[in-house]
């Protein structure tokens, strides 16, 4: 009769998948914590995050991560060096807007706190 060999067995630990809501609402109540103008609202018939009444981002319109209102010229940098696309609902671009559809919490952390010094 054969013998039965053991075989060890390797766990691989890779980073589970983020969903970008997840993250996006998270970093939404850590910069709340911080601001308290930072708030839920509504825009397009989704959720959002305002700076008082003014819009500030939202997340996952169409598959695009996380959008968020920076000024125009940052937008068009952002955009020159690959860190985000425009975001152009309906085939019309929205210039104060980058859709930044990679899952970074660093990076969107960073973008979020742009966009409250931009509108706020």
């Amino acid at each position: 009769m054969p013998t039965r060999g053991r075989v060890k067995l390797v766990l691989c630990r890779y980073p589970r998948p983020v969903d970008p809501n997840d993250l996006f609402w998270e970093l939404a109540a850590e910069l709340h914590t911080h601001d308290s103008r930072v708030v839920e609202g509504t825009i397009m018939g989704g959720r959002c995050l305002r700076v008082g009444k003014e819009f500030l981002a939202l997340v996952d319109f169409k598959g695009s991560g996380l959008v968020v209102k920076l000024p125009k010229a940052r937008v068009a940098e952002l955009i020159e060096q690959g860190k985000g696309q425009s975001f152009a609902p309906a085939g019309r671009v929205f210039k104060e807007w980058l859709c930044v559809p990679k899952v970074d919490r660093r990076q969107w952390r960073a973008l979020l706190r742009e966009g409250i010094e931009f509108v706020g």
